[in-house]
């Protein structure tokens, strides 16, 4: 196997967390697109390359990694694949663009949503490439379904003998991990492998992990891992302490803010009785219900949680829950993004929209021996037996205060940067 290199940024960054505030560094971060760039595209010459991306993979200048690539002439590109909501991103949740030719720079894009590991393997031998690249900004929650793109396609590449490149982004909700663990009994396309909820890794970190823990026993061997990392970034920075663009990374997905709440607010996708905000210009930042009041924000304010207020909203959403149906609830204000637990956070929403008797949990026909969509988000019938049965936040949380701290200890020999 050919000798593995990793262009770390680490080194450089031992000095980054004395400063006064987070944001003082944050103009400093480079990407590893911006590197690669840098380098002449150093690391990809020779090899015919395909490409796992989507309108993320940009540079400051919001130019596609792709469309980089394709102009340098550096650089042999085999095909393009296309995640959920496609290369171009012009899918809704759920859905891809198909398999197609990119009109602006003529190269095949691979409909890679959903495809197993089996199905990345077909898509490789069919674009005859060597080295597979990818570049798609996460936004840090284990249900945000990148990350479990990012395995299977590595899953493959192990198998296929490929080298895989990752090239790196900041975590946009920063380094820190929180919530509980996914088990075995409960995965599924929004949590495959056993991390916490809000992970607190990049995808360079996230690859290594993988790499280490997961694919000697599903793929037979590590993949030919190399990490192209950022320069600039530590785990207390944060989307806005930077200046890199944000794209949204997906449609509902519109700004850092959205990704601040998502480890938390995303639970209420297994809420049947309660939107989530999809339909509405903040979503998972306005939560509610045709059935909720004002009191449901009055008792969530007064528990006077860390880094965040609740204003009474009123909103109708446009599509997914309750489409043209008034909604009472709340828009979640995070006022103090490093006091902020945005799981612990959820949970106290939870716990309290469960008082009103309209309250119920989405059931999956599709799944009759684990029906209820929040066991797949939370990672197990845990936190949902525990508010059944009256359970407080504190309780709920208390109850994966072990398995966090086993996580942070795991994963600390696969990071890249300082926390």
């Amino acid at each position: 196997m050919r000798r593995r290199h990793l262009l770390a940024g680490a080194g450089a960054l031992a000095g980054s967390l004395a400063v006064a505030s987070p944001a003082a560094a944050g103009g400093r971060v480079r990407t590893g697109l911006d590197r690669l760039v840098e380098s002449r595209w150093a690391a990809l010459c020779g090899q015919r390359v395909g490409v796992i991306s989507n309108p993320t993979g940009v540079d400051r200048r919001y130019r596609h990694l792709v469309d980089l690539m394709h102009g340098s002439g550096r650089v042999d590109i085999g095909g393009v694949f296309g995640p959920e909501h496609g290369f171009r991103g012009s899918a809704q949740a759920g859905g891809s663009e198909g398999t197609g030719v990119d009109a602006r720079t003529g190269l095949t894009v691979y409909d890679a949503y959903g495809a197993s590991q089996a199905t990345w393997e077909r898509l490789y031998a069919a674009a005859g490439v060597e080295t597979v690249v990818f570049d798609i900004q996460d936004a840090g929650a284990r249900f945000y379904t990148y990350i479990w793109t990012l395995y299977d396609a590595m899953a493959a590449a192990a198998r296929a003998g490929l080298r895989f490149v990752v090239l790196d982004r900041p975590n946009p909700i920063g380094g820190t991990a929180y919530g509980p663990m996914m088990t075995a009994g409960f995965t599924s396309g929004v949590g495959k492998k056993e991390i916490v909820q809000q992970h607190g890794m990049t995808v360079g970190e996230l690859a290594r992990f993988y790499n280490g823990e997961f694919l000697p026993g599903e793929a037979g061997a590590p993949v030919d891992l190399d990490v192209i990392a950022c320069r600039g970034w530590h785990g207390r920075l944060m989307a806005a302490d930077t200046e890199l663009p944000w794209v949204l990374p997906s449609p509902n997905m519109p700004t850092p803010d959205t990704a601040l709440v998502y480890p938390g607010t995303g639970m209420f996708e297994g809420v049947a009785s309660i939107s989530e905000g999809r339909g509405t210009t903040r979503p998972f930042e306005l939560v509610g219900g045709p059935e909720m009041d004002h009191h449901w924000g009055d008792r969530l304010a007064a528990l006077d949680l860390p880094g965040v207020e609740f204003r009474e909203a009123y909103f109708t959403p446009t599509f997914n829950k309750f489409t043209g149906v008034l909604c009472a609830g709340v828009e979640v204000k995070v006022t103090d993004r490093y006091a902020y637990d945005p799981v612990r956070t959820g949970v106290a929403m939870l716990a309290e929209a469960r008082r009103y008797p309209s309250f119920a949990w989405r059931a999956d026909s599709w799944d009759p021996q684990r029906p209820y969509w929040i066991d797949k988000l939370t990672g197990s019938p845990r936190l949902r037996t525990m508010l059944d049965a009256g359970a407080t936040a504190d309780e709920a949380t208390a109850a994966w205060r072990a398995e966090l701290a086993a996580f942070a200890a795991r994963r600390r020999p696969y990071l890249l940067y300082p926390r």
